[in-house]
């Protein structure tokens, strides 16, 4: 019985984070759509952001592929869709031409710079108190 109640009551709790973490991201995504972002968007733009934060520096894509939560071919469409909105820009890597690197453009840093204030605030909102 206690064994029943222990994994019932982790259950609950798992099920309390995936509901907080759905919140979350369609709050950030109605505070970022107006701005033509989603809430995976702005991760990558965010992550490009403190990985490569002066102007030019690069993230390879793998290295994002642990850390935005999409698979990597969705996460290859989402580095397409940025780019072609001028928001990223990607190169191959000379040294190992299977690798690309991603680097967050100057209008991609104006856009971050820009939406920050609103993905923290939604964070403050949804989890300042937890």
């Amino acid at each position: 019985m206690a064994a029943k109640t222990a994994g019932a009551g982790l259950e609950e709790r798992w099920r309390d984070i995936l509901s907080v973490h759905a919140r979350t991201m369609c709050e950030i995504d109605r505070a970022l759509h107006p701005h033509g972002l989603g809430a995976s968007d702005f991760e990558v733009l965010d992550i490009l952001a403190a990985e490569a934060p002066r102007q030019g520096e690069q993230c390879r894509v793998q290295d994002l592929v642990g850390r935005v939560h999409l698979s990597q071919s969705a996460l290859s469409r989402l580095i397409g869709r940025l780019e072609k909105e001028g928001l990223v820009a990607r190169a191959v890597c000379l040294e190992d031409r299977r690798g690309v690197y991603v680097t967050l453009t100057g209008k991609g840093r104006e856009l971050h710079t820009e939406v920050l204030p609103l993905q923290r605030g939604v964070l403050e909102r949804m989890l300042g108190g937890a």
